[in-house]
């Protein structure tokens, strides 16, 4: 049976997402994974990612009637007409910018084309999800991790103890769970929201391959990002960024199921912990830092333009070109 053209349009989109997705919003949460475990074969890392990921994926396919982006679709229906060339280009976009380091919102950038109509609430959850995590990264790292964080700094390089690299695996573990259910609808808002056993296969296969790229290179340029900042190459500082974003993830996950920008989370915890070390680490300057997460959140507005500016004018250009 010949394949359609909404058909190519579904599966090129697919593509173009699952590597976007893969390549930018994945990294800023297995970032400081592969940062503080760099002296590890890449291959050991991929397995137990992909691990994850496959036991997420069949989960959410078995207890939500084929449904692996729990529920975070039910306002986001596939088109009329069928996902057609306009779709397909917001990751195309993301792509690009991704190749600069640019660390976008691929929740805004794909999900608004498909219905604009709720990015004023994706919008209102993941700015209260960024306020979230910087306020939370401040008073954690200010009042409680102070200590713990001052000697982690002043004993860098030196041999951990065996129980932080399992700490340090299980909160990887825990975070990228909640991740992916959080932005698997980025990436499968283009297949049937009941997915058949063959498409599920073939998601499965596709982002298991791009994760083993992703993990093969160690994160490509939006890597940079994570090593900027301040003993991210740490296990044990590592550890505690995980679990502390994991579980801010895991409250909003559960807040409603309106799609929000984990990209937003991730940069609100990781500006909140530089302030709070700026205060008491000699060498962390607070007017580099302002300048670090200042130029970080504008990197993410301008993610957020871009995703109104293609929302409406890719719409637009559909009308006038095709009526």
């Amino acid at each position: 049976m010949p394949i359609s053209l909404i058909e190519i349009y579904m599966i090129v989109g697919f593509l173009l997402a699952a590597y976007a997705v893969v390549a930018n919003d994945s990294i800023q949460t297995l970032g400081t994974f592969l940062s503080s475990n760099a002296h590890r074969p890449w291959w050991v890392l991929w397995i137990f990612g992909s691990g994850i990921l496959c036991a997420v994926l069949a989960y959410g396919w078995l207890v939500n009637d084929g449904d692996v982006s729990y529920g975070r679709l039910e306002r986001f229906p596939i088109p009329e007409g069928g996902v057609s060339w306009m779709h397909v280009i917001p990751p195309l976009a993301l792509l690009i910018l991704t190749r600069f380091g640019v660390p976008v919102s691929t929740t805004f950038l794909v999900l608004s084309v498909f219905t604009f109509s709720n990015v004023g609430a994706m919008l209102a959850k993941s700015a209260l999800g960024y306020l979230t995590a910087f306020i939370v990264a401040i008073v954690l790292f200010r009042l409680v991790f102070h200590r713990a964080t001052k000697y982690f700094h002043r004993t860098k390089g030196e041999s951990i103890p065996t129980y932080w690299v399992v700490l340090q695996w299980c909160s990887t573990a825990f975070l990228w769970s909640q991740w992916l259910i959080q932005d698997l609808a980025n990436i499968f808002v283009y297949l049937p929201r009941e997915l058949p056993l063959e498409w599920l296969a073939f998601g499965v296969l596709v982002l298991v391959a791009m994760q083993g790229y992703i993990f093969y290179t160690f994160g490509g340029a939006i890597q940079k990002i994570v090593l900027s900042k301040t003993d991210t190459t740490d296990i044990r500082a590592a550890t505690i960024i995980d679990f502390i974003y994991g579980i801010v993830l895991f409250v909003f996950k559960e807040l409603s199921n309106i799609p929000m920008s984990t990209t937003w989370v991730f940069l609100g915890l990781l500006a909140g912990r530089e302030f709070a070390l700026s205060l008491y680490l000699a060498d962390t300057e607070f007017k580099r830092t302002l300048r670090t997460v200042s130029l970080d959140a504008a990197k993410a507005l301008a993610g957020l333009f871009v995703s109104v500016l293609l929302a409406f004018g890719l719409p637009w250009l559909n009308q006038v070109l095709f009526g």
